[in-house]
């Protein structure tokens, strides 16, 4: 009972409301006609909040700051929420700017007692699902702390609930709370409020479930330290977070410590699809401090391979070290929802060219794999020693070197490596470097670049290169002989995955400007627009509402 009345949240805030917590203004209950969402935002002032009433993590959830955008606004979040919960509800809630996300973790037994693990924040989003976590959460003063664990208990205490649970809060720029939703369950982050208190919200909940009473008081729950927790997904921060499907061909994790906790549900080798949530792992981390804290996060991050699919892992590293998200503790109004939007172009740069250095460790670990098949092949072979087996670059009168071409984006780059009693001499586009280095296994690199020793990890699929060096990661292409295929050139009218069509905006013959909406496409139980690329006309409409789609297949044909 307890989990289907928090499972609706407009039940969830009558049972808030009842309770004393305070709640955000908005809708009593769904909104049942278009009239009435008009109406209601009217009241409230804009912007407002639309949100599916059956589910969370972000999904049916539409801001809308003007009338004009209200209704297509609903309908999108309830198409949104229908394919996530088989639920089109949806309610209207006071959009509250520049807010926090604060959650509360609390356990209650089937003895009458309940209490609170103190407070999560977590306001670091990207399309209103959660990309990092942390406890405590920073910048808040005890009594806040008190208030917010108080309203926690209370809310789960008015529902009647057992077990462990959590109560999510929204908070303004004074520092004022609502209550938000309640879910019934653990969640994601709390390994957080784990490495924080210490105590085991797996084992308790098992406990409690037994008949057990709750082992300690609120005055004795400890906590101690910092934690965070950034969440590994395979998907594109460079295309809008979009979910990434595929096979990881290769998966090396940070080393597991006090201080370093990895969940995870993957091999390398296994296959990212369209049917689950694309998390490949949790990296928790813990400190004395939160400053401590993020350079261990920052460090592990940076130890972090994925290579198969695209991962954010990158981005995640990007956040962690900028200054708004690195001084949340100590600097108030800088850490809310909107901080990923706002610091958009800092946090995903354009790509930036392969550097000379890497390029050295591309052609270094090629070069280094060939002469070690060479090795292999005379090994095996009749004759051992025939010169056909030398993989040095020889030529008759001529300098021993080997040319090398690499694509890096729409630049194609020529390395020569010149064959030298000590290893190689590369010339690179910014000049040239002595280079040598040992293979430790497969994909592991031990190299000397113009005396430097570093450690790299090059991994090879097919006709690319991820090479993971100081800190920080970037794939390159070997040039591939003949014209490279273009098909995929119309990209933004191809299906980024597969899918359902869930609305069909354009029929053949209309003109479009650039950026339009022609076709929105489920996936993973997010919605896709496909925009026009450019100014044009529509020329043949493949697929209609309901059709499943298959990645890569081209929705439309369009004349510029």
């Amino acid at each position: 009972e307890a989990i289907r009345k928090m499972g609706l949240k407009t039940e969830a805030k009558a049972v808030a409301t009842a309770a004393k917590v305070p709640t955000v203004p908005g809708s009593d209950g769904p909104i049942a006609s278009d009239a009435q969402a008009i109406t209601l935002a009217k009241q409230m002032g804009y912007p407002v909040l639309i949100k599916a009433a059956a589910g969370g993590g972000g999904k049916g959830m539409r801001v809308c700051r003007e009338e004009s955008t209200l209704i297509a606004s609903l309908q999108s979040a309830r198409n949104e929420a229908e394919a996530a919960f088989k639920n089109p509800s949806v309610y209207l809630e006071k959009y509250i700017d520049r807010p926090r996300h604060v959650e509360v973790q609390m356990l209650a037994d089937s003895h009458g007692h309940a209490l609170h693990l103190f407070d999560r924040d977590c306001s670091l989003q990207r399309r209103h699902q959660k990309v990092l976590e942390e406890a405590p959460a920073p910048a808040m003063t005890p009594q806040r702390r008190e208030q917010m664990g108080a309203a926690a208990v209370a809310a789960a205490t008015a529902v009647g609930y057992v077990g462990a649970g959590t109560v999510e809060f929204i908070v303004d720029a004074s520092g004022v709370f609502f209550f938000m939703e309640m879910n019934t369950r653990l969640q994601v982050e709390h390994p957080v409020t784990e490495m924080i208190t210490g105590l085991d919200l797996v084992e308790w909940q098992l406990r409690i479930a037994a008949g057990e009473p709750l082992p300690l008081s609120q005055d004795e729950v400890p906590i101690r330290g910092h934690a965070i927790e950034a969440r590994i997904y395979a998907e594109d921060p460079q295309r809008g977070f979009l979910p990434a499907i595929g096979r990881i061909s290769h998966l090396r994790e940070p080393l597991a410590s006090a201080h370093v906790r990895i969940d995870t549900g993957v091999r390398a080798g296994d296959e990212i699809g369209v049917n689950y949530d694309p998390m490949i792992a949790k990296l928790i981390c813990w400190d004395v401090d939160r400053t401590a804290a993020l350079r261990r996060l920052r460090a592990a991050l940076s130890a972090f391979q994925v290579v198969g699919l695209a991962s954010n892992i990158e981005f995640l590293g990007a956040v962690v070290a900028h200054p708004a998200f690195a001084r949340a503790h100590l600097e108030a109004g800088l850490l809310d929802t909107g901080l990923i939007e706002r610091h958009h172009d800092e946090l995903l740069p354009a790509p930036a060219p392969v550097p000379d250095n890497f390029l050295a460790l591309a052609a270094l670990s090629e070069l280094l794999h060939a002469e070690r098949d060479a090795k292999a092949r005379a090994a095996v072979s009749g004759d051992p020693h025939s010169p056909w087996h030398d993989a040095s670059g020889w030529r008759l009168n001529q300098d021993h070197h080997h040319v090398m071409r690499f694509v890096d984006g729409e630049r194609e780059l020529a390395v020569v490596a010149h064959y030298r009693a000590a290893g190689f001499e590369l010339e690179l586009p910014g000049g040239a470097v002595v280079a040598d280095g040992e293979l430790l296994d497969a994909v592991t690199l031990r190299a000397r670049l113009g005396g430097t020793e570093s450690a790299a990890t090059v991994v090879r699929t097919g006709h690319t290169l991820t090479i993971f060096a100081f800190g920080t990661s970037r794939r390159i292409d070997l040039a591939r002989d003949g014209v490279a295929d273009d098909a995929g050139s119309a990209g933004s009218l191809a299906a980024p995955m597969p899918g359902s069509v869930i609305d069909v905006l354009v029929k053949a013959g209309d003109p479009v400007e650039k950026g339009a909406a022609l076709m929105i496409i489920e996936a993973m139980k997010m919605e896709h627009t496909i925009a026009a690329p450019r100014a044009g006309t529509v020329k043949a409409v493949f697929f209609a509402r309901g059709d499943q789609v298959q990645e890569g297949v081209n929705l439309l044909e369009f004349d510029a």
